[in-house]
């Protein structure tokens, strides 16, 4: 099916989200860049809000969201009130209330941990939404041991900030069910130091500041290198990284003891953390036991690896 063909598709059918992600994806645009043609329009629309629309998190419905659409419309190229035709009425409040048929809600545990992911980063005086740095390359390590259990993470990070007197990363980990946050452990290698850490034992959540040596001016990057440490010993089946905002290039290594390999390994992303698998390759293991993927340009969504052990 040509992409055409499939945009047809999705502005006949709907859901709203699922004909914007078609539409975006048929024109070859990134978030940034629809934002930037809005702007030039003298609308204002978040990435985040961008990012939410089309993965049914949220949709639009104040007057600016909604001239915002029919910008949209046009930017894309597509019918007049073709996108606006899907949203249909306003839909009631209320938790659960008026979500489009085809709209699944968010996983319960996701959006509990968000909720708790919003209340770790207000004690480390953060925000979930803060955009003063940006993720320019990422390279991670990961290692799991005899158990079937990730037993290391090593990250190098390279982040430019886009704000003045910036001197933190804020660092978030999402421990497998049953991980025990208490012995979840930070360690600063290179050009950091390990700041506070907030725990959260039901959600598994861990966040902790890496304080740079300097302040840094709009422009100015950083390189830092830290270590996580997690000895739960939970046998685990992928391990998925979580962009929030639009990043750079993206390494991910998975290393697996001689002893416990794994049947088979595919790489995958994910428009959200609850939503399906999508863009999935196998991937080989080389003669050190290990499999790589690399992602480009990274939208914010999931990306990773996911692997069977029979």
């Amino acid at each position: 099916m040509s992409d055409d063909q499939e945009l047809q598709i999705a502005l006949g059918e709907g859901p709203f989200h699922a004909a914007l992600r078609v539409a975006v994806e048929a024109r070859g645009l990134t978030l940034s860049r629809l934002r930037q043609r809005l702007e030039e329009r003298g609308l204002r629309v978040g990435m985040t809000s961008l990012s939410y629309w089309q993965q049914g998190l949220r949709r639009p419905e104040r007057p600016e969201s909604l001239r915002a659409v029919r910008a949209l419309e046009e930017i894309l190229a597509l019918p007049p009130r073709s996108l606006m035709a899907l949203l249909g009425p306003p839909r009631p409040r209320g938790r659960g209330v008026g979500e489009p048929p085809q709209s699944a809600p968010p996983h319960p545990a996701i959006m509990e941990s968000s909720q708790t992911l919003s209340a770790l980063l207000r004690d480390l005086d953060g925000v979930a939404d803060d955009r003063r740095l940006h993720i320019a390359g990422m390279y991670e390590t990961v290692q799991t041991g005899q158990d079937r259990s990730i037993v290391r993470r090593e990250t190098l990070q390279v982040v430019r900030a886009h704000e003045d007197a910036v001197d933190r990363y804020i660092m978030i980990y999402w421990g497998d069910l049953g991980c025990d946050v208490e012995r979840v452990r930070i360690r600063a290698l290179e050009d950091c130091r390990v700041g506070r850490v907030r725990r959260d034992g039901p959600t598994a959540l861990v966040v902790a500041e890496l304080l740079f040596d300097r302040e840094l001016k709009t422009g100015d990057t950083q390189v830092i290198r830290y270590e996580l440490a997690d000895p739960s010993g939970v046998e685990t089946v992928k391990y998925e990284r979580i962009f929030r905002f639009p990043a750079g290039q993206y390494v991910l290594r998975v290393s697996f003891a001689p002893t416990a390999l794994p049947a088979r390994v595919h790489r995958f992303a994910r428009h959200d953390p609850g939503a399906p698998e999508r863009d999935r390759d196998e991937l080989a293991l080389n003669a050190h036991h290990a499999v790589h993927m690399v992602a480009d340009t990274l939208e914010p969504g999931v990306v990773g690896v996911h692997w069977n052990w029979s």
